[in-house]
C-alpha cells in the first residue's frame, strides 16, 4: 500500500513538473538552441542564390548580354500582376536597364552564399544607389537570410518586409520569416501575440504558394524536389512552434508530425516540441517515442529528452488502460 502511495505521489510530481517546465519552455528564446534547420536554410538559400547568380540573369531585362532572356529559375514565385499590366506588348513591359546597375547586382551575386558580412556590405550599397531598382526585392530577399546568419533580427524583420512587399510569394522569405518569429518569442513583448499571428500567416501562405509551385527551367527534378521539401519542412517547423507557443498542442502535433516526416534528418528541437506537445495532450506513450528518438540526436536538448523520456513511460505506465 504505501509503495502504491508513494508511486502515486511521485507520479503526480512528476507531471506537475512536467506542466512547469513546459510553462518555462513557452517562454524560452529557442534561437539560442543550435537547429540543423539553420545549415538546411543556407543550403536552400544557396541554391536559389546560385540559379539568380547565373549568367542568364544578367541579361534578363536587355542587359549588356544584348538578347533578351527569360527570368532566372528559382523557388521564388512570381508576384501577380494585374490585367492591365499583362495585356501590355513585350516592348512596353521591359524597361532599358541602366549597365551600371547591372555591373552592381552582379557584384552582389557574385559574393559567395555564404559570405554574410559581404553579401549585407555590397547589398547594402546596391540598395543605397538604387532603392527602387529592377533587382531590389531580390537584394532583400537574400539580405533578409545575411541578417539572419548574423542575428541582426531587426534588419532582417526590415529587410522580409521589403521584399514581400514587392513579392508576397517569396517562398524563401515567408519561410524563414515566419520560422524565426515563434523561436525569437517573448511572451512579455506586448507584440507578441501580433508577431506570432503574422508568422501564421506567413508560413500558411508559403505552404500553399508550394503546393502549386512548378519546377522552373534550368532545374533537375531532384534539385527543386530537395528545395521544395526543405522548404515545407522548415514551414511546418514554423507552424507548429507558433501553435505551441499559443498551446493549441493539437495543432502544434500534426504540423511537427509533418516537419518530422518531411526532414531527411529530423530536427532535435521539433523532435521536443513534439514530445512536450503530446505529453500535453496525455498522448504518453507517443511522447515517450518521440524523446527517445530526440534523445538519440546529438545536441542542446539530448539531456532533456532522456529525462522526458524516462517521465513520459512512466506517466504512461501510471495512464489507466483505454476500455475495451
Amino acid at each position: 500500500m504505501r509503495n502504491n502511495r508513494y508511486e502515486s505521489s511521485r507520479t503526480l510530481e512528476i507531471a506537475r513538473s512536467e506542466r512547469s517546465e513546459t510553462s518555462i519552455l513557452q517562454g524560452e528564446n529557442l534561437m539560442k538552441l543550435p537547429s540543423h534547420r539553420s545549415g538546411i536554410l543556407v543550403a536552400a538559400i544557396a541554391f536559389v542564390a546560385a540559379l539568380a547568380s547565373a549568367p542568364i540573369l544578367h541579361a534578363q531585362y536587355g542587359g549588356s548580354g544584348g538578347q533578351q532572356q527569360s527570368p532566372p529559375p528559382s523557388l521564388q514565385q512570381p508576384a501577380k500582376q494585374g490585367a492591365q499590366q499583362e495585356q501590355k506588348p513585350a516592348a512596353q513591359a521591359v524597361a532599358p536597364m541602366d549597365p551600371e546597375e547591372e555591373k552592381a547586382y552582379k557584384a552582389f551575386t557574385d559574393v559567395k552564399p555564404d559570405s554574410f558580412d559581404q553579401q549585407i556590405q555590397v547589398g547594402e550599397q546596391y540598395l543605397q544607389k538604387y532603392p527602387s531598382g529592377h533587382y531590389a526585392e531580390q537584394v532583400y530577399a537574400r539580405l533578409t537570410n545575411a541578417y539572419f546568419q548574423k542575428q541582426q533580427l531587426d534588419k532582417m524583420y526590415a529587410a522580409g518586409d521589403k521584399a514581400l512587399a514587392s513579392n508576397p510569394n517569396d517562398v524563401t522569405v515567408l519561410v524563414l520569416v515566419g520560422w524565426v518569429i515563434p523561436h525569437n518569442y517573448d511572451p512579455n513583448d506586448p507584440e507578441a501575440e501580433h508577431r506570432l499571428a503574422k508568422a501564421e500567416s506567413y508560413e500558411k501562405h508559403a505552404l500553399e504558394v508550394l503546393a502549386t509551385m512548378s519546377k522552373p527551367d534550368g532545374v533537375t527534378d531532384e534539385q527543386f524536389t530537395k528545395a521544395k521539401q526543405a522548404s515545407l519542412a522548415q514551414a511546418h517547423s514554423g507552424l507548429g512552434l507558433v501553435y505551441f507557443r499559443q498551446q493549441q498542442f493539437d495543432k502544434a502535433v500534426t504540423e511537427m508530425q509533418q516537419a518530422v516526416k518531411l526532414d531527411t534528418t529530423p530536427d532535435s528541437v521539433d523532435l521536443y516540441i513534439l514530445g512536450v506537445s503530446l505529453s500535453q495532450l496525455k498522448r504518453y506513450p507517443e511522447a515517450a517515442d518521440t524523446f527517445k528518438q530526440c534523445a538519440s540526436v546529438p545536441g542542446a536538448v539530448q539531456d532533456r529528452c532522456k529525462q522526458r523520456e524516462g517521465e513520459a513511460k512512466k506517466l504512461a505506465a501510471a495512464q489507466p488502460a483505454p476500455p475495451k
